[in-house]
């Protein structure tokens, strides 16, 4: 037993050491580029990442997923995205230390700056309802972007967000979108039950919804079974609020459309309440069709198809049963 406890502690230790040699050096990289200017920092990070990625091993993934959901595309069209996929990435993550330069969006005069947004009128009409609402999206382009265009419009948000595994990292990123992005809270346990108090105070909330999600509903995303976080399609069945689906582009030339779009028309029981999966489908669906337009946007080599084993528990938020959307 000492043994054994030893031996999980020095695990521990150098998991923990390994985070902040990591950390350690992706500071300096960033530091080293925040030294260029920032169209030539995100530039000369895109080119390293898209020669680096290929060498790690989530590039197989990657791979592998994109023959799965492109069977139709030849080789060198798949390492076409994958490549363009980590150009995106490093694009990303460069993006934080620039983004008070990046983002020069003027409500007043739009189109004149690195940012364009479309769908202005549903950013007004949002922040000039007194009512609750959820606005979701997924990981493309800057996703990062759009809370900080909705505060341009006097809109209000809550973003939920996955904090990296790496503490030292995870601090950083918090600290960085803390500074642009107003309200954040973390998807840790209870994360749920702090968007429903949100929502019950007449708050809007983002959701990032397109990772896998252990133990959740079965749905498919590219014809491919999956497992998908039910926690929107309940809010918006409980709250009876509205839902906004919203995305970032990269454009040429390091500039970015925000586009926010109108509201779904959620899919309803026979009760006329909101039907959870169905909702949870349709959200894959959405995001299946952003990702279609710009494949080279989307993080492919997350493990979005893997299957946990065991049937996931009922509770509040628990996924409603065949029976429970016949009724």
């Amino acid at each position: 037993m000492k043994t054994s406890g030893f031996t999980f502690k020095a695990a521990k230790a150098l998991r923990q050491f390994n985070y902040w040699l990591i950390a350690q050096v992706a500071f300096v990289f960033l530091k080293l580029l925040r030294l260029f200017p920032a169209d030539a920092a995100l530039n000369f990070a895109d080119k390293a990442a898209r020669k680096v990625g290929p060498w790690f091993g989530r590039h197989r993934v990657a791979v592998d997923n994109l023959r799965k959901a492109f069977p139709e595309k030849a080789e060198d069209e798949i390492q076409a995205i994958a490549s363009d996929m980590w150009g995106n990435m490093a694009r990303l993550g460069a993006e934080y230390i620039f983004l008070d330069q990046l983002f020069d969006f003027d409500v007043d005069a739009p189109g004149k700056g690195r940012i364009e947004v479309v769908g202005a009128e549903y950013f007004d009409r949002i922040a000039g309802e007194a009512e609750p609402h959820i606005i979701f999206t997924g990981h493309l382009g800057n996703f990062e972007l759009l809370p900080i265009a909705a505060a341009s419009y006097d809109m209000q948000v809550t973003a939920l967000f996955r904090p990296p595994n790496n503490p030292y990292l995870a601090d950083y990123i918090l600290s960085k979108r803390t500074k642009t992005m107003g309200s954040l809270l973390p998807s840790v346990r209870g994360a749920s039950f702090a968007l429903a108090n949100i929502l019950d105070k007449g708050g809007n909330v983002g959701i990032l919804v397109d990772q896998k999600f252990s133990k959740g509903l079965r749905t498919t995303f590219f014809g491919r079974e999956c497992e998908t976080n039910p926690v929107l399609g309940m809010l918006a069945r409980h709250y009876k609020c509205d839902v906004y689906p919203a995305r970032c582009i990269r454009l040429p030339n390091n500039r970015y459309r925000l586009q926010l779009e109108e509201k779904l028309d959620l899919p309803r029981r026979t009760d006329g309440s909101v039907d959870v999966h169905a909702t949870t489908q349709m959200l894959n669906d959405t995001v299946e069709r952003w990702v279609r337009e710009d494949p080279g946007q989307w993080m492919w080599f997350h493990k979005r198809w893997q299957l946990s084993n065991n049937p996931r528990k009922r509770g509040r938020f628990a996924p409603e049963t065949a029976k429970d959307r016949n009724t």
